[in-house]
C-alpha cells in the first residue's frame, strides 16, 4: 500500500500516473493497465484533451471510484470564474464523475486575469463537492503568498515540474509551512535524468533503474508525490517498484552535486521562474 499524502481533504497517493501527451485509446490502455497494476492516482488535465479517455479506464475499470484519486485542471486561458465552473463541468462530464479528487488552475493567467476571482470560484468549486480539495499548478512564489497568504485559499496542493535537476526548495518549504502537497511533474527531466553518471552510478551500487533513483529521491521526501508518464506495464510497474528503493545519505550528497538549473517545460505563457 502506498503512503497517502493528507492535506485539506486530500488523499494522495505518493506515486500516481501522469498522463501528458497520451491520448484516444492508447491513454484508456496505458490508466486501465496501470490502475490493474495497483495505480491509484491518475493525473489528468482539460488542457491535455484525454479527459474522456481516462474516463473510459475509468468507467471499465473493476476498481470502485472511491479508490481512485483524480487530479485535473483548468487551462489558463479560462480562469475568470464562469469559464472556470463550466470547465469543471466539462471535465466531470468526460471523466464520467461526479466529484474531482483534487481540481488544479493549471498555469496563471494572462495580464487581465484576476487571481482573486480565479480563487473565489475554486473555493466555491469545492463548497458544491466538485473539487474534494483544490490547489494550483505552476506557480512562482509571489503568486503561491497572494493565493494562501493574502487571500486565505485553502489550497491542498501545489504541481510544478520537480526532479533531482531542477531545485524548488523555496516553493516546497512554502508548501510545507502551509501544509501543502506539492506535486513533482516531469519527475525524470524527460530521461535527462536517468542520463545522469550520478544517478547510474547509484542505481549499480543498488541494482536498481536509473529512473527507480530519481524517483524515490523525490518520494522520500516530506509531502511530495510524482506523476511520471509510462504507457508500457515494463515501465509502469518499475515506477511503481521505485517506491522500495532505499537511498543513503552518500547517494543523497552524490545528488546534491547534480546542476540544479535544468527547466525543461516553459511554454511562452508560462510565468516569469525563480522569482522570489
Amino acid at each position: 500500500m502506498q503512503k497517502i499524502i493528507t492535506r485539506h481533504g486530500l488523499q494522495l497517493p505518493k506515486l500516481g500516473l501522469g498522463t501528458w501527451p497520451m491520448l484516444g485509446d492508447e491513454c484508456t490502455r496505458a490508466v486501465t493497465q496501470a490502475l490493474e497494476l495497483g495505480y491509484r492516482h491518475i493525473d489528468t488535465a482539460s488542457g491535455y484533451h484525454n479527459e474522456a479517455a481516462v474516463g473510459a479506464a475509468l468507467s471499465s475499470t473493476s476498481v470502485p471510484r472511491e479508490q481512485i484519486h483524480i487530479t485535473s485542471k483548468v487551462w489558463w486561458d479560462k480562469l475568470t470564474p464562469a469559464a472556470m465552473r463550466q470547465s469543471m463541468d466539462d471535465s466531470l462530464k468526460a471523466l464520467n464523475s461526479d466529484y474531482l479528487d483534487l481540481f488544479l488552475i493549471h498555469w496563471p493567467g494572462g495580464k487581465d486575469w484576476s487571481l482573486e476571482h480565479s480563487i473565489e470560484a475554486l473555493v466555491e468549486l469545492q463548497q458544491q463537492g466538485k473539487a474534494r480539495a483544490i490547489g494550483v499548478a505552476n506557480f512562482t512564489l509571489p503568486l503561491l503568498h497572494q493565493a494562501v497568504v493574502e487571500l486565505g485559499a485553502p489550497l491542498a496542493a501545489l504541481q510544478v515540474e520537480y526532479h533531482v535537476m531542477l531545485n524548488q526548495q523555496p516553493l516546497l518549504q512554502f508548501a510545507r509551512k502551509h501544509d501543502m502537497a506539492l506535486t513533482a511533474y516531469t519527475p525524470l527531466a524527460r530521461g535527462q535524468a536517468g542520463e545522469s553518471p550520478i544517478i547510474q552510478a547509484i542505481a549499480r551500487k543498488h541494482g536498481v533503474l536509473p529512473s527507480q533513483v530519481a524517483l524515490q529521491w523525490l518520494l522520500e521526501q516530506d509531502g511530495v508525490a510524482a506523476i511520471p508518464k509510462a504507457t508500457g506495464r515494463q515501465n509502469q510497474q518499475a515506477n511503481l517498484e521505485s517506491l522500495k528503493v532505499k537511498l543513503d545519505d552518500e547517494d543523497r550528497a552524490s545528488i546534491a552535486t547534480l546542476r540544479k538549473d535544468l527547466r525543461v517545460v516553459s511554454p511562452n505563457f508560462a510565468p516569469q521562474w525563480d522569482v522570489f
